[in-house]
Parts: C-alpha cells; sequence; structure tokens
C-alpha cells in the first residue's frame, strides 16, 4: 500500500521514450546521452523515466556502463541545471564481476545503480544475473519501487516491493508491437497498481532499440485505482508528464 500520503507537494514525474541511437556504434552511448540530457531538459520535471536500456539500445553484447564513465557528464550537468533526477537503462556490473540489467539513477551529484533486474528474460540469462531484492527509491519523500521490463509482468515482484512500502511502482521497459503484447504492456501496470493502490509509471521504448526494429511506445501512468491517467502513442521522441500526489 502508498507509504506516503505525508508527502507534503506533488512530485512532478516526466515518462520518456527517447530516439535510440543505433547500437554497437563506438557513440552510441555518446548519442543516448546527449538525446536523454535534452529530453530532461524539455522535461522539466523533478524524475524523468527512461526505457529499459535506454543508454546502450537493447543490445545484450553492449559492455557495462559504470556510474563514474565520463560519457554520462552531460547528462549530470543537465540534471543539475534542472535540479532533476533521470533513471535510465544499462548494464552494469558490481565489483565480484557479476552483471546486471540495471537501472541507473543520474542526479546532480552524480550516478548510482538504484535497481537491478529480477527477472530475466530469453538470452538475457547467458550473460546477467538476477537481482535477489526489490529496490526502492526515496524523492522528495516519495518512496518509488523500481522495475525492469520483465519485472512488472510477475506479480509477485510488484508484491514484495510493495511491502517495503511505496508510493508508485515505477518500470523501464521494452514491449513488442504485436497486439497481444500490446495487451500485456496496458494490462500490466494496471494490475499492479489496483492491486497494490499505488501510482504506475511505465516508460517503454518507442521505435527501433538495438536488437528491435521496432518497439511499443505507448508508455503511461495510472492512477492508484487502475485507471489510466495519461499514455504516450507509439512515436519515439515522445514526452509525457504528471504530478504525483
Amino acid at each position: 500500500m502508498s507509504a506516503s500520503a505525508s508527502a507534503s507537494a506533488p512530485l512532478t514525474v516526466a515518462v520518456a521514450q527517447p530516439v535510440c541511437a543505433e547500437s554497437g556504434r563506438p557513440d552510441t552511448v555518446v548519442l543516448n546521452v546527449e538525446r536523454h540530457a535534452t529530453t530532461v531538459r524539455e522535461a522539466g520535471t523533478r524524475l524523468v523515466v527512461f526505457p529499459e536500456f535506454s543508454l546502450t539500445g537493447y543490445d545484450l553484447d553492449a559492455p557495462a556502463l559504470a556510474p563514474g564513465d565520463l560519457r554520462l557528464a552531460p547528462l549530470v550537468a543537465a540534471c543539475a541545471e534542472t535540479g532533476s533526477v533521470a533513471l535510465v537503462g544499462a548494464p552494469v556490473a558490481d565489483r565480484d564481476g557479476r552483471e546486471y540489467i540495471g537501472t541507473l539513477a543520474v542526479s546532480g551529484r552524480g550516478v548510482e545503480v538504484a535497481c537491478r533486474k529480477t527477472h530475466l528474460h530469453g538470452q538475457e540469462v547467458e550473460r546477467f544475473a538476477p537481482a535477489g531484492t526489490p529496490s526502492v527509491l526515496e524523492l522528495d519523500g516519495f518512496r518509488l519501487g523500481l522495475a525492469v521490463c520483465a519485472d512488472v509482468a510477475e506479480p509477485g515482484h510488484a508484491e514484495r516491493t510493495a511491502g517495503l512500502g511505496i508510493d508508485a511502482y515505477v518500470g523501464s521497459a521494452l514491449y513488442g508491437v504485436s497486439e497481444s503484447q500490446l495487451a500485456r504492456r496496458d494490462s500490466h501496470m494496471r494490475e499492479r497498481a489496483t492491486a497494490h493502490g499505488v501510482w504506475g509509471v511505465l516508460s517503454t521504448g518507442a521505435g527501433a532499440s538495438g536488437d528491435f526494429a521496432e518497439t511499443s511506445g505507448g508508455s503511461g501512468v495510472w492512477a492508484a485505482d487502475g485507471s489510466l491517467v495519461v499514455q504516450a502513442g507509439d512515436g519515439a521522441g515522445e514526452i509525457i508528464r504528471v504530478e504525483l500526489r
């Protein structure tokens, strides 16, 4: 259930589905960082949520990205200018050598790994390890439960995360464009929001992303009763905004 009806001011949130640079190029991350920085400035919100693998595209061979990577500096600068926190997707590695599909939290103070994906899908298991515990990010009195793609599809992930006390369940994902994938995209977050009485926030890719020539778009925000508050179309480059209370 919601942890904090106590947050005194609304949390302004932008959900982005940026144009993703072609994967596997020497400058893929640099180009995506530049586009993320532009999006943060355009959004003008406290929190900006990006899709899974947003900095590399869905490329299971992309090198892990360290929080201290100097290529992230333009995004740190954009967050410093706007007072924003950006949640961005990339492969990450721990000191023990294990690699994860991660969400990085970028602010004006720097970068940290905020979430590691728990439920791996398909060939992801050949490289990446699953996270062992849920992740919650606290921002301005709001507790945000974080999820990556297939995590959102597993009711147990939201249940464990909600057990830590959250105000919103925030997912970064990629969905295909088939009718069944579109139905899953919309039903997953609606069901999680309703089950736990929290906001549901989903950023999902649009257009090409790495191995995927096309992804669904349709990022959205759902209220605690499961009703759709706002949803993007299928175009890459769209941003939607909402206030969480």
